[in-house]
């Protein structure tokens, strides 16, 4: 259990082997479940674990409660959570930063990925405090500013919302069904026309591909010449609302869509925030 100014709420931390006595700091990736999930409900269904075995990262799972949502959904929706220095964010920046002093962490190597409600916030989150959080991956979510209240949320999820523009560059991968019913899947191309915006000059790539045996994808990615990707965009033909090559073990998951957590774990680990960076004025 975390508390804080903010609140409280409870995670799962998972540490890996690699975490022992003596070893390098490890990076971390904090992972916000979508609605009606649970944090150990999200594990499962994501698969993070086993790559946080196999990279070699630590992973916190924060539980959202019904006492704060009656469907355990992040408050991504209402003013009161969409700032630095107030509500969920701070909430989740402060357990955050508890994690980062209480383990063996790089500070330079801390991540943020969410499911449809966890993506949104997410994204709030990692905008809000782009000291702490080198990346961000969006997953059925939608824009920073989407909505203020219950009716522009309703609105936004029906038919997508362009969102706020983000003025801090913050590399961001996204993932969604063209055939999601829940979330449109235009909120994802406003994620990444709102993610790409803040770069001075990026190259775009589109590719198509074919999970085998399984899903079509198209993935747009914007870099600089040939280096690493500063914004990807993955749209996974025919997949609704659920975590793409997720495991049937897991609520809302699609084992037959490109591997989600495998990609999104790929394009974290080249992203770093400088010492510059992390030195912004706390709140």
């Amino acid at each position: 259990m975390h508390k804080s100014d903010f609140g409280a709420r409870s995670y799962k931390l998972y540490v890996p082997g690699a975490a022992k006595a003596g070893s390098d700091p490890l990076p971390l990736i904090v992972m916000l479940h979508g609605c009606g999930q649970s944090s150990q409900d999200f594990a499962r269904g994501t698969g993070m674990n086993a790559l946080a075995e196999e990279f070699g990262f630590l992973v916190c799972y924060p539980e959202q409660t019904r006492k704060a949502q009656p469907n355990r959904c992040w408050n991504w929706f209402r003013r009161a959570d969409q700032a630095r220095g107030a509500g969920e964010p701070a909430l989740l920046a402060s357990m955050t930063r508890q994690i980062m002093a209480e383990q063996n962490v790089d500070p330079a190597k801390v991540y943020v990925a969410g499911l449809s409600a966890g993506a949104s916030a997410a994204l709030i989150l990692a905008s809000a405090y782009p000291d702490i959080f080198a990346a961000v991956g969006v997953h059925s979510g939608l824009p920073v500013g989407a909505a203020h209240d219950g009716a522009s949320m309703a609105r936004a999820m029906q038919a997508g919302a362009v969102g706020q523009r983000l003025t801090t560059p913050m590399p961001t991968i996204i993932f969604h069904g063209d055939a999601d019913k829940v979330v449109n899947p235009r909120n994802g191309r406003f994620v990444s026309i709102r993610a790409v915006e803040p770069y001075d000059s990026l190259d775009r790539t589109v590719r198509a591909g074919r999970v085998a045996g399984g899903r079509e994808y198209e993935r747009t990615v914007h870099r600089v010449g040939r280096g690493r990707s500063y914004t990807e965009h993955w749209l996974v033909r025919g997949s609704g609302h659920a975590w793409s090559g997720g495991h049937a073990a897991g609520s809302y998951t699609d084992p037959t869509g490109p591997d989600a957590s495998r990609e999104m774990t790929r394009f974290f680990l080249r992203h770093r925030t400088t010492k510059k960076r992390r030195a912004l004025a706390p709140e």
